[in-house]
């Protein structure tokens, strides 16, 4: 397997996981050492009363991702956890998705930042939505 391969892995594995990310839809588009990008498809049960993606929804992708961008940048066997996340809402997401890419800022040995940039999409046009700055501690991974 290569470095590659074992990246997405371990970011597949921990967004199919039981839990909110499978239990909402979370999908896997790519992920490489430092990079993670996901998406979600809307669903009547992830929108607010005006029928947009809800903020909480929004918060939680981008919360994903950046855990997922920081975590494959640590050493193996480690895996970030939020201890801080910072959103600004930019648009409302009326789109049919979201896609949220994160980038890992900074991994140092017990602390990593992340930036993600959330996305709706409608009709092959994606409009910034979200971004967002996670901050996340490194520890054990949990034992399977």
């Amino acid at each position: 397997m290569t470095t590659h391969d074992a990246i997405r892995a371990l970011v597949e594995r921990v967004t199919y996981a039981p839990g909110y990310t499978s239990a909402v839809g979370t999908r896997v588009e790519s992920a490489e050492p430092g990079y993670v990008a996901v998406s979600l498809a809307k669903t009547d049960d992830l929108l607010q009363a005006n029928g947009f993606f809800h903020g909480g929804v929004i918060a939680g992708l981008a919360d994903h991702a950046g855990g997922g961008a920081v975590t494959t940048a640590m050493p193996p066997g480690r895996f970030a956890v939020t201890i801080n996340l910072q959103v600004s809402f930019l648009a409302p997401a009326k789109g049919t998705s979201l896609i949220a890419r994160a980038r890992a800022l900074q991994v140092g040995s017990t602390i990593g930042v992340a930036r993600v940039d959330v996305a709706s999409l409608a009709d092959g046009v994606e409009t910034p939505c979200a971004v967002a700055v996670v901050t996340l501690r490194g520890v054990d991974f949990p034992a399977q």
